[in-house]
């Protein structure tokens, strides 16, 4: 009996190590002097300052940006109205619908850029700035439709039904009571998509366009002829994003469930 938790320590730290050592490793390289990546030469931030005076990167974290705001938003607001049809409402197949919404998330990315790929091809619209918030909108709508799904699913219909016995319409009722209680899940929502959308190449690679550029798309292209340290600091600020953006919207969700949990034992 004493063996296991032995074992199981040791298991995830070996997992840890894995996931992170590689991490971590890019994370030392990027402060090094020297301009070979596998040789240390010392302390130095000279990559870091490079990097910010690169116009290439600048214009392609801009693109970043750009898309990762216009992406999420809209996975926001379409994610948002999925969850609130499929818990609000009863039809048969509902279970299979809410299911299908989530197969943008299980689908390999390689299959979804070959399939957005065709599907612009097929109705001629030109590649770029468009079809790349339309590409990663729909990826990104899941992760919002999950979150807000699990706030409707332990959300008590008696507080929107209390605000139409006193004679708010719909509109109101849901902008007064449940979207206040749902938007932890929408924000978090929001948090992730815009980190996946941030660190996307595969689907961003079939549907950019020669004049559109996004930042994982260069590193991708940065890396054909050799990994510099600048891309290791720039990799370096990416992960640190993302970890940010991650611990926000973990943050969020638990301050949302806090509060549902204050207001069940309230009643």
């Amino acid at each position: 009996m004493r063996r296991k938790p032995v074992f199981s320590t040791l298991y995830l730290i070996l997992g840890l190590l894995l996931m992170y050592l590689p991490i971590v490793i890019v994370m030392i390289y990027s402060v090094n002097e020297s301009k070979i990546s596998s040789v240390w030469d010392g302390f130095s931030l000279r990559w870091y300052e490079e990097l910010f005076r690169d116009r290439a990167f600048g214009g392609a974290l801009v693109n970043s940006l750009i898309l990762g705001v216009l992406s999420s938003a809209a996975a926001a607001v379409i994610g948002t109205l999925g969850a609130i049809g499929t818990a609000r409402s009863s039809f048969f197949g509902k279970g299979v619908m809410a299911y299908i919404a989530t197969l943008p998330m299980l689908t390999p990315e390689i299959i979804l850029g070959m399939i957005f790929l065709a599907f612009f091809s097929l109705i001629s619209l030109p590649f770029g700035m468009t079809t790349l918030v339309i590409s990663h909108t729909a990826f990104c709508i899941p992760y919002v439709f999950m979150q807000v799904r699990a706030r409707l699913s332990g959300m008590d219909p008696a507080y929107e039904e209390a605000a139409r016995d006193l004679g708010a319409g719909r509109l109101r009722a849901f902008f007064d009571i449940t979207l206040p209680l749902i938007l932890p899940g929408i924000v978090s929502g929001m948090l992730l998509s815009f980190a996946m959308s941030m660190d996307d190449v595969v689907i961003s690679v079939f549907v950019t366009g020669v004049d559109v550029n996004t930042l994982p798309v260069l590193i991708y292209t940065q890396l054909k002829t050799g990994v510099t340290p600048k891309v290791n600091a720039l990799c370096t600020l990416m992960f640190a994003a993302t970890l940010l953006l991650v611990l926000l919207s973990a943050l969020l969700g638990r301050i949302g469930n806090t509060k549902k949990s204050a207001k069940g034992s309230t009643k």
